[in-house]
Order: C-alpha cells, then sequence, then structure tokens
C-alpha cells in the first residue's frame, strides 16, 4: 500500500502524507464496514471514524480532527457522514468522498427500508419484535455513554473546557438555541486562552442568567404542553418530499439532531402524511441502526409516499452534506488552517461534547424505562469499557436483543 503525497482539488494539493492510496473499492468498503458497524448514533460513529483513522492509522492529527470536526458541526448535515466523506476526499479526491459517503450511509438506508417496510405492513404489535427492540434501546444507550466518554477525553483537555462543555449541556437541557451555545462556547474559550478572564466570567455569568430564565420559562409553560395526534389527510408528491427532506438537510446546523423538529413540522403539523406516533416509532427504530440518526428520514418518505418517497426524502436530506464537503472542502481547509481560529474551535468542540451529553441524558430517560433495562444498560456499558474489539458494539446492541427475547419468554 502506497502513501499519497497529495490529492489534487481543483488545482490545489493538499498534502496528506500519512493517508493511504487506496482503490476506490477498497475505499468504498472501508467506509461500508464503518456504515456496518454504526451503532449509536452520531457520538459513537465520530468515536470510531477517530479511533481507526486518527488514533490508529494517523491519517491526521487528534488536533486536526478536533477542528475538522468543529467546523462540520457549524455546517448542515450529519457530521459523522460529513467526516466520511471528508476523509474518502481526502484519500482519493471527490470521487473518493463520494464513494466512502455512499458506503457509510448505505447500511442504514438499506435497513432503515426495511424496516419501514414491516412497520406500515405489520406494525410494532408483535411479541418478538417489542422484546428485541427493548433490550437493544438498553444496550444503544450504552454505547451512546461510551462514545461521550472517548470524545471528552480527547476534546477537553483543561478545566476551561469541561466548564464550557458543562455549561452547553445544561443549556441544550434548558432548550436554548443550539446555535448560540456554539458561537459562546467558541468565543470563551478564544477570550480564555488570550487571558481575558474578566470577559471569559462575564460571559459565563450571562450565560448562566440566560439558561436559568429558559428553566423558568419551560417549567411555566410545561403545564400547556401537549401531545397531539393529527389524522392523515394527504398523501405528498415526490418533488414535495424531496422538498421536505432538502429544506431539513439545509437547516441541520449543529448536528443530525437538529433535524427532527423540521420534518415533525413538515410531515405531522403540515404535510399530515403521517402522526406524531409514527413519526416517534421511526425515530425510535433510527437508534436502533447502524447509521447516521437523519436515516429516519427514510422511514418518513416511506409512510409519505412508499419506496420512491422513502428515496426522495433520504437524498434531500443527505445532499447538502455531500454538497458542502466535495464543492467546499477548500474552505473547510483554511478554516482548520487558520491559527486565529484554532481556540474558537476547540471551544465549539467542547459546546459540541455538551450537546451531545444533554441529548444522551433525554434518551437514557426511553431507553431504561425499568430495573431489567438498567442492568442490561450496565452490564453492555462495562463490556464496551473492558472489551476492545471493534466488534464490541455489534456483539453488545444484539446480545441485548438476545436478553430482550429470553426476558420475554421469563
Amino acid at each position: 500500500m502506497k502513501n499519497a503525497a497529495a490529492v489534487p482539488v481543483n488545482d490545489h494539493e493538499i498534502s496528506t502524507p500519512a493517508i493511504p492510496q487506496e482503490s476506490y473499492l477498497r475505499l468504498f468498503l472501508r467506509f461500508l464496514r464503518f456504515g456496518l458497524l454504526a451503532w449509536g448514533g452520531p457520538a459513537a460513529q465520530i468515536a470510531m471514524i477517530r479511533q481507526e483513522l486518527v488514533d490508529e492509522e494517523k491519517w491526521v492529527t487528534n488536533e486536526r480532527f478536533n477542528r475538522v470536526l468543529a467546523v462540520y458541526q457549524i455546517l448542515p448535515g450529519p457530521e459523522a457522514h460529513e467526516l466520511c466523506v471528508y476523509f474518502g476526499l481526502l484519500a482519493r479526491g471527490r470521487r473518493g468522498g463520494l464513494l466512502a459517503g455512499l458506503g457509510f450511509m448505505l447500511p442504514g438506508f438499506v435497513l432503515m427500508m426495511m424496516l419501514s417496510w414491516f412497520y406500515v405492513t405489520y406494525g410494532l404489535d408483535s411479541a418478538f419484535f417489542v422484546a428485541a427492540f427493548y433490550g437493544m434501546q438498553a444496550a444503544v444507550g450504552a454505547v451512546i455513554v461510551r462514545a461521550v466518554h472517548r470524545i471528552g477525553s480527547h476534546a477537553l483537555h483543561d478545566r476551561a473546557l469541561w466548564g464550557i462543555a458543562g455549561l452547553a449541556m445544561l443549556a441544550q437541557l434548558s432548550g436554548l438555541p443550539f446555535i448560540v451555545t456554539l458561537a459562546v462556547a467558541g468565543i470563551a474559550y478564544m477570550l480564555f486562552k488570550r487571558k481575558m478572564h474578566w470577559a471569559t466570567l462575564g460571559l459565563g455569568v450571562i450565560s448562566a442568567v440566560l439558561i436559568f430564565i429558559a428553566v423558568i420559562s419551560i417549567t411555566q409553560d410545561h403545564s400547556s404542553a401537549a401531545s397531539t395526534s393529527v389524522a392523515i389527510t394527504s398523501d405528498p408528491s415526490l418533488p414535495g418530499l424531496f422538498g421536505s427532506g432538502l429544506r431539513s438537510g439545509l437547516l441541520t446546523f449543529g448536528g443530525a439532531y437538529t433535524v427532527i423538529s423540521y420534518l415533525q413540522n413538515d410531515a405531522v403539523t403540515v404535510g399530515q402524511w403521517m402522526t406524531n406516533a409514527q413519526f416517534l416509532d421511526g425515530l425510535a427504530l433510527s437508534g436502533i441502526l447502524p447509521a447516521p440518526l437523519v436515516i429516519f428520514g427514510t422511514f418518513v418518505g416511506y409512510v409519505g409516499g412508499g419506496f420512491l418517497g422513502a428515496i426522495a426524502v433520504t437524498i434531500g436530506i443527505f445532499l447538502p452534506a455531500f454538497a458542502f464537503t466535495l464543492v467546499g472542502h477548500q474552505v473547510v481547509e483554511r478554516l482548520v488552517e487558520n491559527k486565529a481560529l484554532h481556540s474558537f474551535l476547540d471551544g465549539v468542540t467542547a459546546g459540541v461534547v455538551g450537546l451531545i451529553a444533554a441529548t444522551t441524558l433525554v434518551l437514557l430517560r426511553t431507553a431504561i424505562p425499568d430495573v431489567p433495562a438498567l442492568l442490561i444498560f450496565a452490564v453492555g456499558l462495562v463490556i464496551l469499557f473492558r472489551w476492545k474489539s471493534k466488534l464490541n458494539v455489534p456483539v453488545v446492541v444484539l446480545g441485548a436483543a438476545v436478553v430482550g427475547l429470553l426476558l420475554m419468554n421469563l
């Protein structure tokens, strides 16, 4: 296997001495394997990509990876998928980026298409399916916790970054806009690195006050918040489904989790081609698949327009993620190389860790509904921390499904 000195993109040369010059097929299969093992959502997927390409094979430095990740957190699209496109582009140019992105998303797309067909045809009332789903949810919770720990251990290398991550977590839980949280996180650490400690402290106090106000507002509005369910009244067109996916893909700033509100608005509130209950079922299914979280858009499209509808929404959601990376690669590189932005991006990375941690806490409330699920979660977490095999995630998740089935028969 040869090492590439540089990969040409638009008349520019990108120095990549540690990146192997793999064939297109080998590159596609590498990222297809990532897709097959991508259990646990974006946190677990990012940790997996980091472990192989950064920690083990050293395609880029850990610092560079953190800053690239911070840039993709700011750009629209699922960050784990964009990282795959980014590394594929470094290895074999734009064709390599396209193949890497397709390889990573293909397993989740196929599995979600199959589950969508099963759901529409049979529903989730099967005792067999419910029991397996019960065990897998708890195991996926353990996978996410392990991934947050792994990412945080790389990104939070001083007390200031730990503090920023903590405030970001509280901000996310209080409902503050994530784009504001990430911007404040970056500015705060930039001020800290420039030894402007009073300004940093002032920004922290302002952030704490905003979080407090948001919490009070949530408390006051809680009694009026209600879950609604609408009747299915229309069948969306294929261009309409594509447009819904494209809007969602363009508005997913800050990671995949932000796409949820956009698709829910289009599918349930405005388009009314599915109910809230169906939407939540699709979101739950996506949480146990080896795929970016936004793959639940495939489910939304399938309910609205069958096989072609699923393809239309999926293309719309993922198109911006491919385009921003493949077309805007040089801009991303300049942002990463700009030393003046390093402290800002490091702060954004800490903020991202806090956002993911907050989302993890919310997901765990659903994943661990009782004591048996808590035991599945705890055993899975111990295995993930102690067993270093690359197969530990699928083994834990599928093993938990078997445990769920055994509990059903007790």
